[in-house]
């Protein structure tokens, strides 16, 4: 199993160096060069197995034999044992065919645990086993951020900075992100919205001499082993329904395109995935891509869904490889027509390959208001803003005879204010993250300037020469 960047210009990489890369040299993301498969029969097998057992048989094949199996079991385990539901990631069913896939029983209350628990122990052994240390440095739109400092914190081959869109995310995000006492770990506020962060992050790795320095490496969904560790959840969630012999969809709450990618993914692997729908809020370049096959940047609009606060969608272009047949120069002319021009207009054939596998919906703040309200009525279900945005777009697009899987990407504790003017109802965080409120903070406000959060980056960086 080799990795080949989207773009077409960086060789191919092993399992652990795509990992440790993050982004290919030439801005492209990586990506297998062939999918896994496992038969129908294969797939039966595996109902009942509990979620690390799952993972470990589903994940193994990416590894290209780079890290032993009793060491990968281990990760695996160690890493789930971390949450706080034996189940791990529980279906809970909300009507007739509608199940709520609880992604939200990690650390930091968000479905970004799953991957960032596994991504820092496969991390930290590789680097182990390098004798080296590493960089990390992560863009966050609200939720990545807190699972990346919560799993690196006090790892000594690491140091993470995490930049974040200064008052755009809820307070809860943020005392997660700013809280921690490992010195290893540095909150970076910066003055402009997630798309600025992630645009930074990214000129970051094109920097190819700051990216050598500091040993830089990335944990955004850039990097592959973040979706590899999300396409678990689906196989467990539809293999609890009936899989492969019960046909099930999923809606996804979505900004960046990682979390349904994986789920694209699994479908290649094998799993019979009825529809993939695309749940945006009024940030919704992906919804309005799917209905025109345009590409088209606008201003990004504050909303009750930070995590979703998003125009430039980084894992669209996995997608886009995929559906022109793995045509590297026709995504290159995408995203230089991005870079360019703010948008670009997708072939037809690409298209079509597109809306035959996703269908896109739009929920506004008031939608997903009456959805959490809806729900809560309806079954004494309580729905973070995110969810509640799914929910109001797959009630739109659902065929009643599937099942449709609900992907919760986040506890509603995490957005009190949102759902409390919802429905009236305050949710809470749990006992063990109440006191985080009070704690003290510890974070820096830069400018969004490339030069002085490199300087910031390198002049804190225990991996620097």
């Amino acid at each position: 199993m080799r990795y080949i960047s989207t773009r077409g210009e960086a060789p191919a990489l092993g399992f652990s160096d795509a990992m440790m890369a993050g982004l290919a040299r030439d801005g492209g993301l990586y990506i297998p060069e062939s999918w896994p498969h496992f038969s129908p029969e294969a797939i039966r097998k595996m109902r009942g197995k509990p979620y690390a057992d799952l993972a470990v048989e589903l994940l193994t094949p990416f590894l290209n034999a780079e890290i032993a199996a009793q060491d990968f079991e281990r990760i695996v385990r160690e890493a789930y044992s971390t949450f706080r539901h034996p189940a791990v990631c529980p279906l809970v069913q909300t009507r007739s065919n509608e199940f709520v896939l609880e992604l939200f029983h990690g650390p930091t209350l968000a479905f970004k645990d799953v991957a960032m628990q596994l991504l820092a122990r496969l991390m930290d052994h590789v680097l182990a086993e390098r004798g080296q240390r590493a960089t990390i440095v992560g863009a966050t739109s609200g939720d990545t951020g807190g699972a990346a400092i919560e799993a690196f914190a006090g790892r000594e081959r690491t140091d993470v900075f995490i930049l974040f869109p200064h008052g755009r995310v809820s307070p809860v995000q943020q005392r997660q992100m700013t809280t921690s006492a490992a010195s290893n770990v540095h909150a970076l506020a910066i003055e402009g919205n997630f798309d600025d962060c992630q645009g930074m992050l990214k000129d970051m790795f094109n920097d190819h001499g700051f990216r050598d320095r500091v040993g830089l490496s990335g944990v955004n969904s850039i990097n592959w082993a973040r979706i590899m560790a999300q396409i678990v959840y689906y196989f467990y969630s539809a293999l609890s329904l009936g899989a492969p012999d019960r046909p099930v969809s999923f809606t996804v709450p979505t900004g960046n395109f990682g979390d349904i990618f994986a789920g694209y993914a699994a479908k290649r692997m094998g799993l019979p995935i009825d529809k993939l729908v695309i749940a945006t809020n009024e940030n919704d370049i992906l919804a309005r891509t799917l209905a025109t096959g345009e590409y088209r940047m606008t201003g990004v609009v504050p909303t009750t869904s930070p995590s979703m606060d998003i125009q430039v969608s980084s894992n669209f272009e996995r997608l886009l490889f995929e559906a022109t047949g793995r045509n590297a120069q026709e995504v290159v002319r995408y995203m230089a027509s991005l870079k360019q021009a703010g948008e670009f207009t997708i072939g037809a054939e690409p298209m079509q390959r597109i809306r035959s596998e996703f269908d896109a919906g739009r929920a506004s703040n008031e939608d997903a208001a009456r959805a959490i309200a809806q729900v809560l009525s309806e079954s004494g279900y309580l729905l973070d803003p995110h969810t509640a945005s799914a929910v109001h777009v797959a009630r739109l697009t659902q065929p009643s005879d599937t099942a449709m899987i609900l992907l919760s990407t986040a506890h509603p504790a995490k957005f009190p204010d949102a759902v409390a003017a919802a429905c009236g109802k305050t949710p809470l965080l749990p006992d063990w993250l109440s006191g985080m409120m009070d704690r003290s903070e510890k974070f820096a406000v830069l400018p969004s300037d490339l030069k002085m959060v490199e300087d910031y980056v390198t002049s804190r960086a225990r991996a620097v020469a």
